[in-house]
């Protein structure tokens, strides 16, 4: 089967996309919010996390997320320590969900795809831009962080110039009506190339 990576900035609209994926029968893991299941219920990665970041961030047996990201997002090293503990979790439980799909090919959606390496994981990438206002506003309208929250973030994710170009697929998302067409091409694609493997 194969494995489609898609990435993108926060804000960017990757998630409206993957949904809009979704909805054609593609089946989609989420590596956000499968880490986050992980690092509330796989014991192993909560003790590493702990071990790394304090056991305050786990303070009453849950997961403290914005002490994490606080400690996270302000330190590049942390940020590196973080995602070396997180992402071999993510990899094994992305590869055994991947074996119970069926279909010609299935989604990683991943925000930090190249960042971490997980483009070895798949066999085909596409990159979500939009301009950094635009995300900006997105990101504070659905998260409800401050602009500056968000802009710490941006600035800890590849920037869409790199994004573009390791990507080999591009999708610009500035209106959301423009993405429909785009993720139909896209299915073609995908389809006819899963086709060959």
């Amino acid at each position: 089967m194969m494995k489609v990576g898609v990435t993108g900035g926060i804000g960017s609209g990757k998630s409206t996309l993957c949904r809009l994926f979704g909805q054609r029968g593609v089946a989609v893991y989420c590596s956000d919010a499968e880490a986050k299941r992980l690092m509330t219920d796989d014991a192993a990665l909560c003790a590493a996390v702990a071990a790394r970041f304090g056991a305050e961030v786990y303070a009453g047996g849950t997961l403290d997320r914005p002490l994490l990201a606080e400690r996270v997002f302000s330190d590049p090293q942390a940020l590196a320590d973080l995602n070396a503990l997180v992402h071999p979790a993510v990899m094994r439980d992305f590869a055994a969900w991947a074996d119970r799909q069926s279909g010609p090919y299935v989604i990683l959606e991943s925000a930090i795809l190249f960042e971490a390496g997980l483009e070895r994981q798949v066999d085909r990438t596409v990159a979500v831009l939009a301009p950094a206002p635009l995300r900006v506003e997105r990101a504070c309208r659905r998260d409800g962080s401050s602009e500056e929250q968000i802009r710490r973030r941006i600035a800890a994710q590849l920037d869409d110039d790199e994004l573009a170009r390791r990507a080999d697929h591009v999708v610009v998302n500035i209106l959301e009506a423009d993405l429909e067409p785009a993720v139909a091409e896209l299915d073609r694609i995908f389809r006819q190339e899963a086709m060959n493997l």
